[in-house]
This record gives C-alpha cells, sequence and structure tokens, in this order.
C-alpha cells in the first residue's frame, strides 16, 4: 500500500469516528441513537479488518485477477459510497439490495452458473465486503 492510500483509508477510518460523534437517530430517541452509534463503530471495525489484508493469497480467484491498487480503491469506493448512503438516507445500516429469484434450472445446467454470475456481479458496490445473503 502506498502511503496516498494510506493516508486515505486512514482519513476514512477517522470520518467514520467523527461521523459517530455527531450521529442522531431519525427517531430522535436516545436508545435508538446509542444502538445506531454502536452498529456504525462494530461495522467500521469489521470490515476495516477483514479488508485489512486485500492482497492475501485467501482472496478469492475473481478478486486475485485484480492489482492490489484496484482492490484497495473498490475498497475505499465502498467504504465512500456506505458513508453518503447513510448521510442522505439518516439510516446507518445498508439498503437492501432487491434481486429477481434464481429461475428453476437444474444444478448442472448453465443457465443456473449464469444467473448467479448475473447475481454476483449486480451487487451493489456498498454491499461488496458482506457475504452474499441469498
Amino acid at each position: 500500500m502506498t502511503t496516498a492510500t494510506r493516508q486515505e483509508v486512514l482519513g476514512l477510518y477517522r470520518s467514520i469516528f467523527r461521523l459517530v460523534r455527531k450521529w442522531q437517530a431519525a427517531s430522535g430517541q436516545m436508545e435508538d441513537t446509542i444502538r445506531e452509534k454502536q452498529y456504525i463503530l462494530n461495522e467500521a471495525r469489521t470490515l476495516f479488518r477483514k479488508n485489512k489484508n486485500v492482497s492475501s493469497p485467501q482472496l478469492e480467484v475473481a478478486r486475485r485477477r485484480l492489482s492490489d491498487t484496484d482492490l484497495i480503491k473498490q475498497c475505499i469506493d465502498e467504504c465512500t459510497a456506505r458513508i453518503e448512503i447513510g448521510l442522505h438516507y439518516q439510516i446507518p445500516y445498508p439498503r437492501p439490495i432487491h434481486l429477481p429469484p434464481m429461475g428453476l434450472t437444474s444444478l448442472r445446467s448453465r443457465g443456473l452458473r449464469t444467473q448467479e454470475k448475473l447475481r454476483k456481479l449486480s451487487k451493489p458496490v456498498y454491499l461488496k465486503s458482506h457475504d452474499e445473503i441469498s
């Protein structure tokens, strides 16, 4: 990681902590505010630790095709998108994605692999670090 990207990542981490200090829940209740602040902190720590070793050999095959700087750039873009979405909608949780259900293709057919690939590609940038839910 270059010095510039390291500073950018640390700046994003600091901006998340500044955001937590100023965060107010949309409901205005103190319990909700505390719960949402705690969620933001836990989510940031978890994702930053998960993506700490972006160039490690345990990454999935699709990610190995990209260079380290591209992977770091994707993580930075994801973090920025999550911050902007949270500020805009006043919710700290990731917005749900609505994908059509998978068709009824046999397990051995190419159609199933194609559908899985399309579902993976259609995942929004702000959810790339999360595991597949459906």
